[in-house]
């Protein structure tokens, strides 16, 4: 067989690059479509990826997709370097997980909020309901008026799923609480447009709203900044968002993106790991930055109602499992 020398140099390079990044082992990281600097979702995400990197003193790779078509280029390219574990961010990074994970079955994968059948993915989800309950139940005991509203992201049955733990929260609170709802979109900006966050509650404190629950990622930020210029409350998502007003934000449903993320970088373990309140993946925050607004028969009771869901005493309606909340 007569090869040429400079195709054989050139394989054997290849090779040779392919083998030293293996050999690395660097884990990766994609983040979906609002950026690691959200301060909500991808950014928990960013901070869990920071962790693992000052803890082991190892690089990471890191890419933040802005546009649809960089899922999969971006989790490919990764794997050709030989990145191990490749963590993807979001559930929009299902299908291009699948794809990649499938021409790669030596690498490891996990994928946040998306579940991908394969051998070497590990699948992590949030049961973001029980989290959304116990905020629910706040917003309705700090309502001076009996009203409490909810602004979503992109309209997806997850961030439905945020809505009706929502929803049933307050309603345990207060039977007679009103909810008002709205979705961002139905296109990925709806992660990203603080503008429309704040139109929207602008609209719901014109009804009489003075709590909101915002599940929206970047787009929340404008939920906020319009609860403060109207004295009223916000509650934020995913990161704890406390510190972002003062004084304005009740809580934040944490969601332990961050935690995930670290445990991935560490290792992962394929299937599905299902992470809610009795496995500390969602929760209420309480800190020095919201401390005043909560009262010790608000927190009392949240405290009385999250035992009751790890124990199995109150049921909370996930809409995901039939797309109804009921």
């Amino acid at each position: 067989m007569n090869v040429k020398p400079a195709l054989l140099a050139a394989t054997l390079a290849t090779a040779l690059s392919t083998l030293s990044a293996v050999a690395r082992a660097e884990p990766a990281v994609i983040y979906d479509m609002g950026g690691k600097f959200d301060k909500s979702f991808n950014q928990a995400a960013y901070d869990g990826a920071e962790r693992w990197k000052k803890e082991a003193g190892k690089a990471y790779l890191e890419f933040e997709i802005s546009n649809p078509a960089q899922r999969e280029q971006a989790k490919r390219r990764m794997a050709e370097r030989g990145a191990t574990p490749i963590v993807g961010i979001g559930f929009s990074q299902g299908s291009s997980m699948e794809k990649v994970a499938k021409d790669f079955p030596k690498l490891q994968f996990a994928i946040i909020d998306s579940v991908v059948k394969l051998p070497n993915v590990q699948s992590i989800v949030f049961k973001e309901h029980e989290g959304s309950f116990l905020v629910g139940m706040m917003a309705a005991m700090a309502s001076k008026s009996g009203k409490v509203g909810f602004v979503g992201g992109m309209d997806i049955p997850l961030i439905r799923k945020f809505q009706c733990g929502y929803e049933q929260g307050a309603k345990y609170a207060n039977p007679k609480v009103e909810v008002s709802a709205n979705m961002t979109g139905t296109t990925p900006t709806a992660w990203n447009d603080p503008a429309r966050g704040a139109e929207l509650a602008k609209a719901q404190f014109a009804k009489g709203v003075d709590v909101i629950f915002a599940a929206a990622g970047g787009t929340g930020v404008g939920v906020y900044q319009a609860a403060k210029d109207a004295g009223k409350l916000a509650i934020g998502v995913d990161s704890n968002q406390n510190h972002l007003h003062p004084g304005t934000m009740l809580t934040s449903m944490v969601k332990r993106v961050d935690v995930a993320v670290y445990n991935a970088f560490k290792g992962t373990t394929p299937g599905v790991t299902s992470l809610g309140l009795k496995e500390g993946g969602v929760d209420y925050a309480l800190d020095d930055n919201n401390a005043k607004l909560v009262t010790a028969d608000m927190k009392k009771k949240v405290d009385a109602a999250k035992a009751d869901i790890i124990a199995g005493k109150i049921t909370v309606i996930d809409y995901m499992a039939k797309n109804e909340c009921k």
